[in-house]
């Protein structure tokens, strides 16, 4: 007889379990993702057990604003989902582009300690790259988000990349590809829970997220966008 779960299991509980007659144990190696969901909306926990319950598996919050400060609203909301039991919850962080803005490596400091000080986790910091208020100069956009980059890792935190083809082309040029190596949410509106549509650019070759619709409501009652992670 044996068991499987997707628990923290110590090795003295293991042990104990193997004294009980337990001859083996099948555990989770990898995620089932599914459907999720991105929102910059004020969700409270039963509305996010709501969607948990309704087959919804990862959500990504908003967890910096775009002009220049942390979203205290999308950090709590991380912290609701985590209560809520959501098996996976991330964060974004659209980057202040105004000469008044501090650096790149700074917004994503503030918003890694922002979490922090909040007692708080995300599995993956996406930078939103998307067209808002960037500079036509590729050179300095390119060092803005590798700053970003090196910066949350340096801080222990995994990084993923938020744009499409045409965002990326305006703001980095097709030819970078030094971020090939992160993950990408990739953004295409077809309402299709594939790739199939994708067109490689960045040095990308697959996305691991596909953001397909945008703004529809969906159980809970709640407006959002959609996003399939396979």
């Amino acid at each position: 007889m044996g068991f499987d779960t997707q628990q923290t299991l110590s090795t003295s509980t293991l042990t104990c379990l193997k004294n009980n007659g337990y001859t083996f144990f099948i555990a989770r190696v990898y995620h089932s993702y599914g459907i999720g969901f991105d929102t910059q909306q004020t969700l409270s926990t039963s509305t996010l057990t709501c969607l948990k319950n309704n087959g919804y598996t990862f959500f990504i919050a908003r967890v910096y604003h775009s002009y220049g400060a942390i979203d205290t609203v999308g950090i709590q909301n991380v912290q609701n989902a985590h209560a809520a039991g959501m098996p996976t919850v991330d964060g974004y962080l659209f980057p202040c582009l105004d000469v008044k803005c501090d650096s790149g490596a700074l917004q994503a400091k503030a918003t890694i300690d922002g979490l922090r000080a909040a007692g708080t986790t995300i599995g993956t910091l996406w930078l939103d790259i998307e067209a808002y208020h960037w500079p036509n100069d590729t050179t300095h956009n390119r060092q803005f988000i590798l700053d970003m980059v090196n910066t949350a890792e340096a801080m222990g935190v995994k990084v993923g990349v938020y744009s499409a083809w045409y965002y990326w082309r305006d703001i980095v040029g097709l030819d970078f590809t030094d971020l090939s190596r992160l993950p990408l949410w990739w953004v295409y509106y077809n309402k299709q829970q594939t790739f199939d549509d994708f067109t490689h650019f960045g040095g990308w070759t697959v996305p691991t997220i596909h953001q397909y619709t945008g703004g529809t409501t969906i159980a809970c009652g709640l407006f959002t966008d959609l996003d399939w992670h396979p």
